[in-house]
């Protein structure tokens, strides 16, 4: 079975000037959030941007794959804690997804915990829709 999610957005003006929304409009967990060009390129002030977006989507999923391969292979996590970083070039777009995880896994050393890091991140969903088109790098540390 499929599952369909779905968002908007609203944009009023030009780009460098405009400003907008979006919105989660499936699960409405989260209000109207502003965006600008000026958060996307400079500085974000108080707003978001499509790579931080992005970038929140790449953390949840991959934190969800990575406990999922822990738990098959018999090491389920603790907790893990996963920060993504996207890179936007103004004028050649999104360049990076860099990722971390830190985890607290029971009975693994930090070689077995970064391979399984590496193993766990082939079936992140989000990674594969993105691979081959940015440069991933992936940094695994336990806590």
């Amino acid at each position: 079975m499929a599952a369909q999610r779905t968002a908007e957005a609203v944009w009023e003006g030009n780009l460098v000037d405009g400003h907008g929304t979006v919105s989660m409009v499936s699960s409405g967990v989260f209000g109207r959030f502003p965006v600008t060009w000026a958060a996307r390129a400079e500085s974000p002030e108080g707003k978001t941007s499509p790579e931080e977006l992005m970038a929140a989507a790449h953390a949840a999923c991959y934190a969800m794959a990575l406990s999922h391969h822990l738990a098959e292979q018999g090491s389920p996590p603790e907790r893990l804690h996963v920060s993504v970083t996207y890179t936007f070039v103004p004028g050649t777009g999104i360049t990076a997804a860099d990722l971390a995880v830190k985890g607290s896994v029971p009975g693994l050393g930090a070689d077995e915990f970064e391979q399984m890091a590496k193993d766990g991140e082939q079936g992140c969903p989000v990674s594969n829709a993105v691979r081959n088109n940015v440069q991933l790098t992936l940094v695994a540390s336990l806590d």
